[in-house]
């Protein structure tokens, strides 16, 4: 882990978007009313934090998005956390957007990464970094955001040796709830790769944060909030922060049916 984060530290200043003809360069989200809205599509090279409760659209919007790579020839990855990689791709084909071409063409990946897993970071940074990817979806970054950290016993005590591990492999250890860490470890990697990445969270109803943690909106680039106004029974969609982008903060009418999320 350590390579990685010092890997990461030398790169301290460097631009994360490129520039033709004075514009910033956009990468189309899929959802045609969104691109409208955000000056043609997500920064390019940025990370945008897609939140919202169960049920508000936050994964259609990602296969919205790699799919939208993919008929353009962008090499995407989709990595799922909460989901088997058979049940997205039934779901995706339902809404009508059917990998299984992208796929055959390794134009696409989807990857299920297990959380129980003591070297989940490892596997899920190297998958970010060895594929040259176009797009990256992260669905969701909760889970990561909630699993411990580590502090183990060293007879130096000048020196702390800090260790993300499971808590079933050291269950004596004092537990630190160090959620940033696991965060920026994982926002590093997304932006070191140079892909255009989307990141969703969990929030739940009611919620004053914009994702679970409460940290990731700070870290992200641009975040979107997906959610529901039960008075009227509509969906909504509110773009709160973007990146060198002007847009408005009004909530937006959507509804989801074949073709995934659509403005009304």
């Amino acid at each position: 882990m350590s390579s990685h984060i010092s890997r990461w530290d030398d790169i301290l200043s460097e631009e994360i978007y490129s520039k033709q003809d004075g514009l910033m360069n956009r990468v189309k989200t899929g959802v045609e009313g969104l691109d409208n809205i955000i000056d043609g599509g997500l920064p390019e090279k940025s990370i945008t934090l897609v939140s919202g409760p169960p049920g508000s659209g936050k994964s259609i919007l990602s296969f919205q998005f790699l799919y939208q790579g993919t008929q353009s020839g962008e090499k995407g990855l989709f990595l799922t956390l909460d989901k088997k990689v058979n049940g997205l791709l039934t779901q995706a084909k339902k809404l009508g957007f059917d990998f299984q071409p992208a796929l055959e063409e390794k134009l696409v990946k989807f990857r299920f990464l297990n959380i129980n897993k003591k070297l989940i970071y490892e596997a899920m940074v190297n998958e970010i970094l060895s594929g040259e990817y176009d797009r990256i979806v992260l669905d969701s970054i909760t889970p990561l955001s909630e699993m411990p950290i580590y502090v183990n016993s060293v007879e130096n005590k000048s020196k702390i040796d800090i260790s993300i591990v499971n808590s079933e492999d050291f269950p004596g250890n004092t537990n630190l709830p160090v959620r940033r860490l696991h965060i920026q470890y994982i926002m590093n990697a997304l932006e070191t790769s140079e892909a255009a990445s989307v990141v969703t969270s969990e929030l739940p109803m009611g919620s004053s944060l914009l994702s679970r943690d409460g940290i990731s909106e700070f870290l992200a680039d641009g975040v979107i909030i997906l959610g529901f106004d039960p008075t009227m029974d509509r969906r909504k969609l509110s773009v709160m922060k973007m990146r060198n982008t002007k847009h408005t903060l009004k909530p937006q009418d959507i509804e989801i049916s074949k073709g995934g999320i659509r403005f009304i």
